[in-house]
């Protein structure tokens, strides 16, 4: 699986580079724009529903499939340990690309090369600058919450839009891809509890676990592919994928 993983990264990435179809996401000119392919290419779009029903929800599905996997298998094949490091898995998530009291390890690193807390305004996609503080603890700005932040010319044009907030989100820097860090994390999870029952006896509760499973594998490695063709610069796919 690991050897199936690496050719889908590597092969997607080149892809990409050669037709010139990724999407550079860290630039903060260009992230909420649609990206130029959504007309001719399904999955180029961020509202297709591979998106917008799986990957939003990505770990939860793993999850899901992962512990109803493990409730079917026979008690022979270690439940205990197998719960566990899917606890231990869901914290590296949490970790890496969540953050446990503060910035995840993603946003450390994009700080750290470079990145700066961006918080997109209203159409026609302006943006400013805030202190990194606001998306190290992911607050939540408004122009009746926050009006210090804004510029007397662009607060007019939020103001517009008394109900709009907004996160802030690192922009530039080195922007880790997340969803390839965690499609990965979600594929080896899910394919080592595959293995681990492979040669046991089988109900029809757990072949039911089993063909779920399987097929979720199947979903990530489709999504591992699109994203590698359609978004991200190629290192920030290959340190997604390393992470």
């Amino acid at each position: 699986m690991r050897l199936l993983l690496s050719i889908l990264v590597i092969l997607s990435t080149a892809l990409s580079v050669h037709n010139s179809s990724y999407l550079d996401t860290s630039d903060p000119m260009v992230t909420q724009l649609p990206h130029p392919l959504r007309d001719t290419h399904y999955f180029a779009s961020k509202s297709n529903s591979l998106n917008t029903v799986f990957l939003k929800r990505a770990w939860a599905w793993t999850s899901a499939a992962l512990l109803f996997h493990i409730y079917t298998s026979p008690t022979c094949s270690y439940r205990a340990r197998r719960v566990c490091q899917h606890l231990l898995a869901t914290c590296c998530w949490l970790l890496v690309a969540q953050g446990i009291g503060g910035a995840s390890l993603i946003d450390r690193f994009a700080i750290a090369t470079g990145g700066q807390c961006t918080l997109h305004l209203p159409p026609p996609h302006i943006y400013i600058l805030l202190p990194t503080l606001y998306c190290q603890q992911h607050i939540r700005v408004s122009i009746s919450s926050h009006p210090h932040l804004f510029p007397t010319p662009l607060s007019f044009v939020v103001a517009a839009d008394e109900t709009w907030s907004s996160v802030p989100r690192i922009r530039k820097g080195h922007d880790i891809s997340g969803h390839i860090f965690l499609l990965t994390l979600s594929v080896m999870v899910l394919f080592d509890q595959l293995n681990a029952t492979i040669k046991r006896r089988w109900s029809l509760g757990h072949l039911l676990g089993t063909a779920g499973s399987a097929a979720l594998v199947f979903i990530w490695l489709i999504a591992i592919w699109t994203t590698g063709v359609y978004f991200h610069l190629p290192s920030e796919k290959i340190s997604g994928f390393c992470e």
